[in-house]
C-alpha cells in the first residue's frame, strides 16, 4: 500500500488561482490480533485499531505490543504477519501469534490501552497502569553534547521523504551518542512513528534502547514518554513542547527531557546531567 496518496488543490495565492497536483499522506486502519494461549488450546483476539500510514505494519505492532508491557523479549513472539484471508481488510490486518508463556492480563488491557493513534493514554491512572508494567527508572544512558541537538533537525529532515512530499506527517529516529542516526520512521500519527522505530530496533537488535537517544518531530504528549520509558530509553528530543504530565513522567523515568528544539535554542525540563556543554 502507498504511503502518499495524489490529489488536485486549488493553490491560492493573493489574487492569483491556479490547479495543481499535490501529494496527501495515505491514512488506513490496521487492526492488530493476537494469538496466544497454549500449545493445544490456541485462541485470537483483536487488541487494537489504530489509524496508521500504511508501511512497516510489523514494526508498529511490535513497539505496540513493548509499549503496553506485552512482550519483552524477541522469544515472546512466534510470528508477525498480515492476515491474508480477510479479503475485505486487505493489508490492513496484523496478527502477532505470541509464545506460549506470554500470560496477557485481558482485564488490564481493555482498560490501558490505546482505542487510537491519536487518543493515547490519558490521566492519572496510565501512570499507575505503566508502574503496574514494572517499569523502573532508568540507570543508565547516553550523554551528548548541546552542538549535537541543536543540529538534530536538520539531520532527521534529510530521512523523511513523505514529509517532503506532504508536510503531514510525523517522524521518530534514534541517534547515537555521537549524532549519527541509527534509525528513522515516518506515521500520520505521532505515537504509530515511535511504535515503528522501537518495533524495528527490537526486530534487529532487542531491547533495552538505552544506547539511542530518541528524536520527535512533534510535540511530546505523556503517552510518547511512557513508550520510551518502556523501550529503556534514557533522553528524548522534540521540536516540540511537552505536557505537564509527559514532564512529570520523565522525572519519574529518571529521563532527561528535551523540547522546543529551534535552531540553537531548546529547552531541558528534566534532568540535565545527560547534556555537556563546550
Amino acid at each position: 500500500m502507498p504511503t502518499v496518496a495524489p490529489i488536485s488543490v486549488h493553490r491560492i495565492s493573493g489574487y492569483n488561482h491556479t490547479e495543481k497536483p499535490d501529494l496527501l499522506a495515505v491514512e488506513e486502519p490496521l487492526e492488530i490480533r493476537l494469538g496466544y494461549g497454549s500449545v493445544h488450546e490456541r485462541e485470537q483476539r483483536t487488541l487494537a485499531v489504530t489509524m496508521r500510514t500504511p508501511g512497516h505494519d510489523h514494526e508498529l505492532a511490535l513497539g505496540y505490543l513493548l509499549a503496553e508491557g506485552i512482550i519483552h523479549d524477541r522469544s515472546d513472539v512466534l510470528s508477525c504477519r498480515h492476515c491474508v484471508q480477510d479479503a475485505q481488510k486487505d493489508g490492513n490486518v496484523i496478527r502477532v501469534e505470541l509464545a506460549p508463556t506470554v500470560n496477557l492480563n485481558w482485564a488490564l488491557l481493555d482498560r490501558f490501552s490505546y482505542a487510537s493513534a491519536s487518543c493515547g493514554l490519558c490521566g492519572k491512572t496510565s501512570i499507575d497502569a505503566v508502574r503496574q508494567q514494572g517499569a523502573m527508572p532508568i540507570e543508565k544512558g547516553i550523554t551528548v553534547t548541546s552542538e549535537l541537538i541543536q543540529g538534530l533537525s536538520d539531520q532527521v529532515r534529510h530521512y523523511q521523504p513523505a514529509f517532503k512530499h506532504t508536510g503531514g506527517i510525523h517522524a521518530s529516529a534514534l541517534f547515537t551518542a555521537n549524532g549519527a542516526i541509527q534509525r528513522v520512521r515516518e506515521d500520520i500519527g505521532r505515537h504509530n512513528a515511535l511504535d515503528k522505530v522501537v518495533g524495528a530496533t527490537f526486530l534487529e537488535e532487542g531491547i533495552p534502547l538505552n544506547q539511542y537517544g530518541l528524536f520527535l518531530s512533534g510535540r511530546i504528549g505523556f503517552e510518547l514518554v511512557q513508550k520510551a520509558w518502556m523501550a529503556g530509553v534514557s533522553l528524548i528530543v522534540a521540536v516540540g513542547a511537552p505536557s505537564s504530565l509527559a514532564v512529570e513522567l520523565a522525572r519519574e523515568a529518571n529521563i532527561t527531557l528535551v523540547g522546543f528544539v529551534r535552531g540553537e535554542q531548546f529547552n531541558i525540563y528534566t534532568n540535565p546531567q545527560r547534556i555537556s556543554f563546550i
